[in-house]
């Protein structure tokens, strides 16, 4: 059984597409969402629309209910001039959905289990099981991981949030992220904020016992996403180029 895991696209359909093309390629049995998948980007409109029709199960991500309720739920306080520009563009990208589109993403799931072979499950959601705005970063103490993952260690569980590839041991399974599709950066840069030109998923294989995982990472050339955001009508686009711009 192969499953692609698939995450963050943050409204970015440029990517999102050249991620299903390559998942297409590689014969896999299901794909799976955690999350993060509508808001921020240029695209909303036409992510939800790939999105529904690749009729994959989706975990709501804190970007995704902060679309559909426009409250803040991270405990770290956000500056006054940066909420103003997210409530800008969160009113800009529901103004480019309909009401079927609100329904689709409103049916977005807490977390979801993938039953795999002999018992093994598959536990997908955003940050971690009970709280999508939680941080699992490779640098994240061990006590911390275990408090968010130590009650589910007999899944393989898989989360998002955080933008960044990795997979850890968590009692007999591992955790994996499979990055971001739409918007990933290194959680560890010291001359400035810049998005990277690529797109991030993972393949999950299981047969006859047997478990692996494959990150891939599919580059383009930046220059083609700033020109989305240019068209799109976005507001403080102008920002969101600024951080493909070294």
């Amino acid at each position: 059984m192969r499953i692609a895991i698939i995450s963050d696209m943050h409204g970015n359909d440029f990517a999102f597409e050249k991620v299903e093309t390559d998942i297409k390629s590689q014969g896999v049995d299901q794909v799976v969402c955690l999350g993060d998948a509508i808001q921020g980007g240029a695209q909303p409109k036409e992510t939800v629309n790939r999105l529904r029709n690749m009729k994959c199960p989706v975990v709501m991500g804190n970007a995704d209910d902060w679309l559909i309720k426009g409250e803040e739920t991270g405990k770290d306080p956000i500056p006054e001039e940066r909420l103003k520009k997210m409530q800008a563009i969160r009113e800009w990208s529901l103004s480019q959905l309909n009401d079927d589109d609100i329904k689709f993403i409103k049916s977005f799931q807490p977390t979801i289990t993938i039953n795999l072979e002999k018992g093994l499950d598959l536990l997908c959601f955003h940050g971690s099981p009970t709280d999508y705005d939680h941080i699992i970063l490779p640098t994240t103490s061990e006590e911390d991981f275990m408090k968010y993952l130590g009650n589910f260690k007999k899944n393989i569980s898989a989360g998002g949030h955080t933008h960044t590839q990795q997979i850890r041991r968590c009692g007999d399974r591992f955790f994996l992220n499979p990055g971001s599709i739409g918007f990933p950066f290194s959680s560890y840069q010291t001359d400035g904020f810049h998005v990277d030109a690529w797109a991030e998923y993972a393949i999950l294989t299981i047969e006859k016992n047997n478990i692996s995982v494959q990150f891939r990472r599919l580059d383009y050339d930046a220059k083609d996403i700033i020109d989305v955001y240019k068209k799109s009508g976005r507001p403080f686009a102008e920002d969101a180029i600024a951080q493909y711009q070294r």
